[in-house]
C-alpha cells in the first residue's frame, strides 16, 4: 500500500565505504571484508563518519580511492571519472519539451516526482534527498549532511533555501533537515516489502553536482548487507541493489518503482579499483535504504530529534576462522543477550531462520528489526535462543 507524506508524516549495513556523497564500497556485498575485519563491531552501536562530495566546479568525488575485490578478479582494475580540471555547468532547471509525458512512462514518473526532489550543499560537499513533508521535513544520507554548519537546499526550480538538521541516526546512514516552506512537492513512498527482483528502479538525484538527473534499471537483488558511510563506519543496511547508475552526489536521493513511489534511499556503490587519488562511477551495483526502513526512522526522528538503533547486546567476531557462522566474543551484561542466555564463544549460524555467515550479516538482520522485536537465534550446536531486542 502505497504511503504519501502531508502534514502528518506517520509510520520502517555493507562491507566499508568512504566517504562521498554515494558511499563507494570497498570490499564485496555478498560476504565479509576481504583484508580487513571489522574490529567487534558491538551490534547495533554506530560510529560517527565523515564525508562530502565537493561541489559544483569538479567532476570528482571526494572520496579516496577503493577496491571491489570479487571471486574471480585477479586484482584491481582502476576506473577514473574526470580530473579535476573537468567544470560543471550551473545546474539546468529541469523542463519539458513538447507537452506532457505519456502517462506510465519513466518521462512521466520523473515530471512527477522532480519537484520533491532536491539537492543539498552540506559545507563542501553535496549531495541529493526528497521532501516528506508539505512543510519541509526532507530525509537525506547521514554522510551527506554529517559534521556541516551550513545546509542549503536547492529546488529543481532553481530556487534555494537554508536548511536546519532535525536528526540523524548513523546507524542507518539516515537524516532529516528542514526547510522553512508550506505547501512544497512531497514523494509518494512505497512499500519495499512488495519489491521484488527483476521491478523497474529509477534513480533521481545529483550525481557529481548535476542536479535533476534521472536514471533508470531495475531492482537486480534483495537483502544485501550492505554498509554506507566513510571506512570504519557502521552503518549497516539490508539493501535494496540496483543497476540504475547510481553515482557519488546521488546519496540521499530517492529510489523510485515505475509507478514513481519511493522504494529505497540510494546510499551506497560498488566501484572497480583505481589508484591513490582516483574516482569511482557506476559500475551498475547500487546501493539504497529500503523504504520502510527509512519512513520508521525518520518517523522518529521529525518526532524526538533521534531514533533508536536495535541492538542484542553484544560484540561480535567477523573474521572467526574455520567455523561457519558468527562468533559472539562479549556478550554485555545485563543486556539483551545475556538476559537470553547467551556466552562469549556462541556461534550464531541463523536468525529466524535465514542463515547468517558473517558479522555485517548479523548486524543486518538485527537492524532490519525494531526495538523490542523478538528474534530466534539458531546456534553452531542446534540450539535456538529468543532474543527480545532492546535500544541503543
Amino acid at each position: 500500500m502505497n504511503k504519501q507524506y502531508g502534514n502528518g508524516y506517520g509510520a520502517g549495513e555493507p562491507p566499508y565505504a568512504n566517504q562521498g556523497d554515494t558511499s563507494v564500497l570497498g570490499t564485496p556485498v555478498w560476504g565479509p571484508p576481504t583484508g580487513t575485519p571489522m574490529h567487534d563491531d558491538t551490534i547495533g552501536e554506530p560510529e560517527k563518519k565523515s564525508g562530502g562530495l565537493p561541489r559544483a566546479g569538479v567532476l570528482i568525488a571526494a572520496a579516496a580511492a577503493v577496491s571491489l575485490l570479487a571471486g574471480g578478479v585477479g586484482g584491481a582494475v582502476g576506473y577514473t571519472l574526470a580530473g579535476n580540471e573537468a567544470t560543471v555547468a550551473s545546474p539546468v532547471v529541469s523542463g519539458e519539451a513538447g507537452g506532457s509525458p505519456e502517462s506510465g512512462t519513466v518521462a512521466a514518473v520523473a515530471a512527477a516526482v522532480t519537484p520533491a526532489v532536491v539537492n543539498i550543499e552540506a559545507g563542501q560537499g553535496t549531495g541529493s534527498g526528497f521532501i516528506v513533508r508539505s512543510d519541509g521535513y526532507i530525509v537525506t544520507n547521514n554522510h551527506v549532511v554529517e559534521g556541516a554548519n551550513d545546509l542549503t537546499v536547492n529546488f529543481s526550480d532553481g530556487t534555494s533555501k537554508s536548511a536546519t538538521l532535525v536528526g540523524t541516526d548513523a546507524g542507518y546512514d539516515l537524516a532529516v533537515i528542514k526547510v522553512d516552506g508550506e505547501g512544497l512537492p512531497v514523494v509518494t513512498l512505497g512499500d519495499s516489502d512488495k519489491v521484488h527482483v527483476g521491478d523497474t528502479a529509477i534513480a533521481v538525484g545529483s550525481p557529481l553536482g548535476l542536479s535533476n538527473t534521472v536514471t533508470q534499471g531495475i531492482v537486480s537483488a534483495l537483502d544485501r548487507p550492505v554498509t554506507a558511510g566513510d571506512q570504519g563506519g557502521s552503518s549497516f543496511i539490508n539493501a535494496i541493489q540496483t543497476d540504475a547508475a547510481v553515482n557519488p552526489g546521488n546519496s540521499g536521493g530517492p529510489l523510485l518503482d515505475g509507478a514513481g513511489n519511493v522504494i529505497g534511499v540510494n546510499s551506497a556503490i560498488a566501484t572497480l579499483g583505481q589508484g591513490a587519488g582516483g574516482q569511482g562511477g557506476s559500475i551498475g551495483l547500487g546501493f539504497a535504504i529500503p523504504v520502510n526502513t527509512a519512513q520508521r526512522i525518520a518517523d522518529e526522528i521529525m518526532a524526538t530529534g533521534s531514533a533508536e538503533t536495535p541492538v542484542i547486546g553484544a560484540s561480535v567476531n567477523t573474521q572467526a576462522s574455520g567455523q561457519d557462522g558468527v562468533v559472539i566474543e562479549s556478550v554485555t551484561p545485563g543486556g539483551p543477550a545475556d538476559k537470553a542466555g547467551l556466552s562469549d564463544g556462541d556461534v550464531v549460524v541463523a536468525v529466524d531462520g535465514k542463515p547468517v555467515s558473517d558479522g555485517a550479516e548479523l548486524i543486518v538482520a538485527i537492524r532490519a528489526k525494531t526495538v523490542g522485536d523478538q528474534v530466534t537465534l539458531t546456534l553452531a550446536n542446534g540450539s535456538e535462543v529468543q532474543v527480545t531486542l532492546g535500544a541503543s
